[in-house]
């Protein structure tokens, strides 16, 4: 590298220097956007499989001539006019709040330090950088006492590394201590960032469950609806039914095997759930995190920033072993000074002494792994941080000393003088004093973690803190269990964590290491785990977690890493948060149901209808009362409901107590209309007007049993789609092909099979229902 990339320390690119890189596209490029383009929303809702064969139905249908049967067409339209809509309104508020979250760099241009955005760096750009930044582009260090980085994302390696003047860091790096200057070398296309953006969150998330088995229902129909559209178009001509009466039959069966609907919801549920949570000031990264959050029962917390404000204090520094108070004071602002680390703690004692100028021989920054850090000034070394790790064996004294304090509710950090400065523990440290930290517990604390437990939502603490501090701690915040702790850095270099999470709630002196592999038991014993987290520790955690959530306060790489960013770093969001996710969640699985019984009958009927002697019961335009009043417009209603209750992954179950006995109903009232029909000489369009009563009042039934629990909106929204039902054989029977039913000779057929629809939907649901579910759960 020549003179004239290195541009001097104190001033940085000029302006001019910064427009000649810009015009020559030496300039860094924004990070992939969280959300789809306006144009690849469009694209992937219009240019699906079940759209391009409702189209090529609705041609079938147009050559027919029969144009009131292509109403089937328009509710497509509608369903995924409203899918575009719904999409586009969540992407504008997601790219909305990504703008107020973005990442900010400091880099140094004219002699001034100025905030740019990642994408505004330049070649050559002098960056500012410091503990908990994850590194936009190649640089080099220009200026530094000490940085410890992780490259865990590029060589998979988690040690950290120690990098000093004149190293390479490589882009997508995270700092884990320290600070300095570094110079962009490598910017846009040509860095790893390219390649690395969000790498640490593609493969690690439990997929969607939901979205897992409606497109296995999709994939399986996907084989199904043409062969056996085929099959039945075929075996109809061959009975010498019409052309035209074959091609009508035929669309009726496939559009009513394709639960386009099922779809449509549960894109609009999460798109609708992501802006409402946006307007809460909560950023989701990702809408499938929504339903993960919604199936989470265990809530890991990391003290700082959750339970309490994280706003530090330095109360004051105890001597210990008879050193003079003056001394200790003096070489504790010496220290600080020396490291001279911006994170909370070193700004709390930085605010509370003096910071005299001191000229270090030897620095080691605060590293969350290693928990203390140190400098070497005036001939001697020096240490700050927690004792059990910066001593073999804290002395009986001294160890009950801190627990008294710790006991009191401080934060308790050791100064000690030390032989070398030496990883993992200094050589021959000799305790000086004691420095007291005080952390305000959140005012609305124990209100929202009240909330959770009420909520079948188990909290433990993580925390790297002394355990009896963060118990002490926790219990002022109401946290169940508080006094089940326990000191990680006893623990040994391998241990059990399965029996660690089966006994303890509070768990202190815990390195990033020792919380993901806390969290992977949690997963282990069966449950869905959140984490939260604002620093560089908590990075580890939160990628082994099913959901993770980062204050925005917090390091900008767990900030990038998270699901969730709570923009305003308010934790009482989080109630918002679990309540959307549940609610969406609880909704889809409760009305999916509706959707399937119209692809169940439909299947089983066409498979019937091939073997038959008489055409297939309906015309498309038949199914749009059934579809539209009894499943669609409800449903929608149904899905905005509030329903908090814990996620019982009730998706099958709902399937399998309420779709399949009602189509098992329909499928048998049906064969019942068909055999009257041939008994008593009723005509198609007889038969077909009573297949879609009794279809309707069967779905009207499994609406109102998916409804529960019910509530004066939920009835007044049964009864209306009732009454318009009945409405669209009174006065719209003609645009439907139905027969007028006010007929008595008719009602002879229609009331007793009225009458009987619902006993006989409860009996198939009480019996078969459940006789399978238990199948179910005993494989």
């Amino acid at each position: 590298m020549t003179e004239r990339n290195l541009p001097p320390l104190e001033q940085g690119l000029t302006a001019a220097a910064v427009q000649q890189r810009l015009a020559a596209g030496l300039h860094n490029e924004p990070l992939p956007p969280l959300t789809r383009s306006v144009q690849q929303i469009f694209r992937d809702n219009l240019l699906t499989l079940f759209n391009l064969i409702n189209v090529l139905l609705g041609a079938l249908v147009f050559m027919t001539g029969s144009y009131k049967n292509l109403l089937f067409l328009f509710v497509v339209i509608m369903n995924t006019a409203i899918g575009i809509f719904q999409e586009i309104r969540a992407k504008r508020q997601v790219d909305k709040l990504t703008i107020l979250s973005a990442a900010k760099m400091t880099v140094i241009r004219d002699g001034k330090k100025v905030s740019v955005d990642q994408a505004d760096l330049v070649q050559d750009d002098l960056i500012s950088v410091t503990r908990g930044d994850q590194i936009p582009v190649d640089v080099l260090v220009r200026e530094t006492t000490g940085l410890e980085v992780d490259e865990s994302q590029i060589t998979g390696e988690s040690e950290p590394i120690i990098k000093g003047n004149g190293d390479e860091l490589i882009s997508g790096s995270v700092l884990l201590g320290g600070h300095g200057i570094v110079q962009a070398t490598v910017v846009g296309h040509g860095s790893y960032i390219k390649q690395l953006a969000r790498s640490a969150k593609s493969d690690h998330r439990t997929p969607s469950q939901l979205l897992t088995i409606i497109n296995r229902i999709i994939k399986i129909l996907t084989f199904t609806i043409i062969p056996l559209g085929a099959g039945l178009f075929i075996s109809t001509l061959m009975r010498g039914t019409g052309q035209n009466r074959a091609i009508l039959g035929t669309v009726a069966a496939m559009v009513g095997m394709i639960p386009e609907g099922l779809v449509l919801l549960t894109s609009v549920a999460l798109a609708a759930g992501a802006f409402t949570l946006g307007r809460h000031q909560v950023l989701v990264r990702e809408l499938p995190a929504i339903e993960a959050l919604a199936r989470v029962d265990i809530l890991c917390l990391d003290k700082t920033g959750t339970i309490t404000s994280g706003d530090l204090k330095f109360e004051r520094i105890e001597p210990w072993a008879d050193v003079a108070a003056g001394a200790v004071q003096t070489t504790l602002a010496k220290l600080v000074s020396a490291i001279n680390d911006d994170n909370e703690t070193a700004q709390a004692i930085q605010s509370g002494l003096v910071k005299p100028a001191v000229t270090p021989d030897e620095v080691m920054p605060f590293s969350s792994g290693r928990k203390w850090s140190g400098a070497s000034f005036d001939g001697q070394a020096y240490v700050l941080g927690a004792p059990e790790f910066i001593f073999r064996e804290v002395s009986p004294a001294l160890q009950q000393r801190i627990q008294q304090l710790a006991q009191q509710g401080f934060r308790v950090l050791v100064l000690a003088k030390v032989a070398k400065l030496t990883t993992p523990k200094p050589m021959t440290p000799e305790a000086l004093g004691l420095v007291l930290i005080t952390d305000e517990l959140r005012p609305n604390a124990q209100a929202t973690f009240g909330f959770f437990a009420k909520q079948d939502v188990a909290l433990k603490v993580i925390s790297g803190d002394n355990p009896v501090t963060v118990a002490s701690i926790a219990k002022r915040a109401g946290i169940a269990g508080a006094d089940q702790l326990i000191d990680m850095s006893q623990v040994g270099t391998e241990p059990d964590y399965d029996q660690l999470v089966a006994t303890y709630n509070v768990f202190g002196r815990v390195t990033p290491q020792q919380k993901a592999g806390l969290i992977k038991a949690y997963q282990t014993a069966g449950h869905t785990v959140a984490m939260t987290g604002d620093g560089v520790n908590d990075l580890l955690a939160m990628r082994q977690s099913d959901c993770s959530i980062a204050m925005a306060s917090g390091s900008e790489a767990t900030k990038s890493l998270a699901d969730f960013v709570l923009l305003d770093s308010n934790f009482d969001a989080m109630i918002q948060v679990l309540n959307e996710g549940r609610r969406v969640i609880n909704n889809i699985e409760r009305v999916a149901a509706l959707y399937l019984i119209k692809t169940m009958y439909s299947v089983a009927l066409t498979v019937i209808f091939i073997f038959m002697s008489h055409s297939y019961p309906f015309e498309p335009i038949q199914l749009t009362p059934i579809s539209s009043l009894m499943v669609g417009i409800p449903t929608f209603f149904l899905a905005l409901q509030p329903d908090y209750t814990r996620i019982t992954s009730r998706f099958m179950k709902q399937v399998m107590e309420i779709a399949v006995p009602a189509a098992i109903a329909v499928v048998g009232y049906i064969m019942v209309i068909d055999l009257l029909g041939a008994e008593f000489n009723l005509n198609f369009a007889t038969t077909s007007t009573l297949s879609v009563l009794l279809t309707g009042i069967i779905s009207l039934n499994a609406l109102l049993i998916a409804a529960r629990p019910l509530n004066r909106f939920k009835i007044g929204l049964v009864a209306l789609m009732g009454t318009l039902f009945v409405m669209a054989f009174l006065f719209a029977g003609k645009v439907f092909s139905l027969v007028n039913l006010l007929d008595w000779h008719l009602a002879l057929f229609y009331l007793p099979l009225i009458l009987s629809a619902y006993p006989v939907f409860i009996l198939l649901q009480n019996g078969l229902g459940r006789r399978v579910l238990s199948k179910i759960r005993w494989k």
